[in-house]
């Protein structure tokens, strides 16, 4: 008796994805890591209010600037990748549309970081 599957679960061949740990615990740690990236960037956006564009486009080329933008994007993106995988994945049964849906979510938030981390560059480097 030490298998606790029923015979149609059997059948199906259904049972856990033995994913869910490291989908939860990706989740936490970027909503944890989410916290101090998220303070860096209101804090500095607001503290830089008012500002002209030149005074805007200096502060970004500072180089610890620069670098907690990228990791608040990326950081960021990879997180909302995941939520909303999570979201897909419980509530869309359509194994056709997940799908569709999940690779929509994907290539949309590698392009939202792409663009963003991109245009951070630029503007470091001067470009």
């Amino acid at each position: 008796m030490s298998d606790m599957n029923t015979p149609l679960s059997k059948v199906r061949g259904l049972g856990s994805a033995k994913d869910g740990t490291n989908h939860w615990l990706s989740q936490r740690i970027t909503a944890i890591a989410n916290i101090p990236l998220t303070i860096f960037f209101v804090v500095s956006f607001v503290g830089n209010v008012g500002k002209s564009h030149a005074e805007w486009v200096a502060w970004l080329k500072q180089p610890l600037v620069s670098v907690l933008l990228i990791l608040f994007i990326a950081n960021f993106t990879h997180h909302m990748r995941s939520g909303l995988q999570e979201v897909v994945e419980d509530y869309i049964h359509s194994h056709g549309l997940k799908f569709a849906v999940t690779l929509a979510i994907k290539f949309s938030c590698i392009l939202i970081a792409a663009l963003s981390i991109f245009s951070i560059l630029r503007i470091a480097f001067g470009g």
